[in-house]
């Protein structure tokens, strides 16, 4: 037996919420180590998965993890923003994206996600060219202070960016997080923290791809299709629940019109969470990566 990488979040509310699809496909934007994967692959007896992933290493564990499956399963390599399109003609009833890094990614020193890490990378396809050692060596002030600013919601983000460019280079994400853990002020969080997610969401493009995944759905005009994503931060979370208010309003007159003129027939489908779903305190105790998570549900009908 495999021994399991990673910790899924939010696994009973997932399957709570495809338990009802008895046909078609579900696709997993987000493989990763087939947790989320699996279970409803048990749970949902009929149903074939399409298991996406840019991770070689989590695709390869997943093709071993999920070998009872493989006459239910498809494996795709690629940017979840890709998926859609390439699937788009099967009979689709349900989409799930978790779109935070894996533990496994998190906790392999290699990778370069983590405060202790020899390298500086932050990478999710290790296969493409742009780095966190390009970004934190290479990238302008003015640069660094819009992504800092936008992506880590960082407040003195004036201040780190002339910090980092004044003490650069940086050789790995170790150093760069005990120098800022010297220069930020303390808090419940390392310091750091902030500093590495606007890092991550910059080389990982992930806000746009995120922007291009719902595009993509919308372009499908998926029928009877149920949509969940897992978001771990304010700004994926913004940006999800913003398409499924999108999609569900009737009316898409401009703002201003005295009277509707468009038929205020335009809802795609309903959204299922008016707040979104979030980990008990049990499965934050268990697993504390869980603890900012949230689940929003659409349905397209």
């Amino acid at each position: 037996m495999q021994e399991i990488p990673h910790i899924p979040v939010l696994y009973n509310e997932v399957l709570e919420t495809f338990k009802d699809i008895d046909d078609g496909f579900i696709i997993d934007c987000t493989t990763g180590y087939a947790g989320h994967s699996s279970g409803l692959l048990k749970q949902n007896t009929n149903i074939k998965l399409i298991c996406n992933d840019q991770d070689d290493e989590a695709l390869e564990f997943s093709k071993n993890r999920l070998k009872e499956f493989e006459s239910r399963v498809v494996f795709n390599k690629g940017n979840f923003e890709n998926v859609i399109p390439k699937f788009e003609t099967y009979n689709i009833k349900g989409i799930l994206a978790d779109i935070g890094v894996s533990s496994l990614q998190l906790d392999k020193l290699e990778r370069g996600f983590s405060f202790n890490s020899m390298t500086l990378d932050m990478r999710m396809d290790q296969n493409q060219s742009l780095d966190a050692a390009t970004v934190v060596n290479s990238y302008s002030q003015t640069d660094l202070e819009r992504i800092l600013k936008e992506y880590g919601e960082v407040r003195e983000y004036k201040k780190i960016a002339s910090l980092i460019v004044s003490n650069r280079p940086f050789y790995s994400s170790k150093e760069l997080a005990e120098f800022l853990y010297k220069k930020m002020p303390k808090g419940k969080i390392h310091p750091a923290t902030l500093v590495f997610q606007a890092i991550r969401i910059e080389v990982n493009n992930e806000l746009g791809v995120l922007e291009r995944l719902f595009d993509s759905i919308q372009k499908a005009k998926f029928k009877d299709c149920i949509v969940g994503i897992i978001s771990f931060h304010s700004l994926e979370d913004r940006i999800v629940k913003n398409y499924f208010k999108k999609w569900s309003q009737n009316c898409i007159c401009p703002e201003g019109v005295f009277r509707c003129e468009c038929g205020n027939n335009h809802a795609l489908g309903k959204i299922i969470t008016k707040k979104p779903i979030i980990p008990s305190q049990n499965e934050i105790k268990q697993n504390p990566r869980s603890r900012s998570s949230k689940l929003r549900i659409f349905k397209f009908e």
